[in-house]
């Protein structure tokens, strides 16, 4: 009896897409961080670029010279050390950076020009902002490093921030907003670092 199978996949080969599907001319930053250096939705790709700061957003489908075309965003004054995109909004994109500040774009479609400006600016914080990261489950929610939060409220048009006071508890509770900085009041005790929530943008 022969213990050893033949894989059926002996005989594959890995081929790379032709050439007109690639996406050439990228510039990449080569900036020492701990965090993400590109991220994809199912519609973009945003990438640090060799300018600190500025990142390179390229459609993810395209057909010829539109997907080979990347678009540069300034974003920071700073080396931008974390990024992510909503996992429930292709274009929502979220940056943070050594300048202390976080930032929510909303991206346009493909042909269209990027934002000027950002639609929130959170901090200056104390410290660098290194992480930053939407919930994978639930929408509207972003949580960052070192501190920080802020919402949109169902019925308003513009942003409320939440700030919070680091707290050394066991126990996560619902929030109530505020509009001003100040301590965050929760109904019972939290331990995060820095949480948003929002409902709709």
């Amino acid at each position: 009896m022969n213990r050893f199978r033949v894989s059926k996949f002996r005989h594959t080969e890995a081929r790379p897409p032709r050439r007109e599907s690639w996406i050439s001319e990228i510039r990449a930053g080569t900036a020492p961080s701990c965090r993400n250096h590109i991220k994809s939705s199912c519609s973009l790709i945003a990438f640090n670029s060799d300018r600190p700061g500025v990142l390179g957003i390229v459609p993810l489908q395209g057909q010829g010279e539109d997907k080979r075309r990347v678009a540069h965003l300034g974003c920071h004054s700073d080396l931008v050390t974390d990024l992510d995109f909503s996992p429930f909004d292709d274009f929502l994109l979220a940056t943070g950076s050594a300048d202390r500040t976080v930032k929510l774009w909303r991206l346009p479609g493909p042909g269209q020009a990027l934002p000027s400006a950002p639609g929130v600016v959170l901090g200056p914080e104390d410290l660098p902002v290194e992480v930053l990261q939407f919930h994978p489950t639930s929408d509207g929610i972003l949580s960052w490093q070192p501190m920080g939060t802020w919402c949109r409220a169902p019925s308003g048009a513009e942003m409320e921030p939440w700030w919070a006071r680091r707290a050394r508890t066991s126990s996560c509770g619902s929030l109530t907003p505020e509009q001003s900085r100040g301590p965050l009041r929760a109904r019972r005790p939290m331990r995060t670092a820095g949480i948003a929530g929002w409902h709709g943008w």
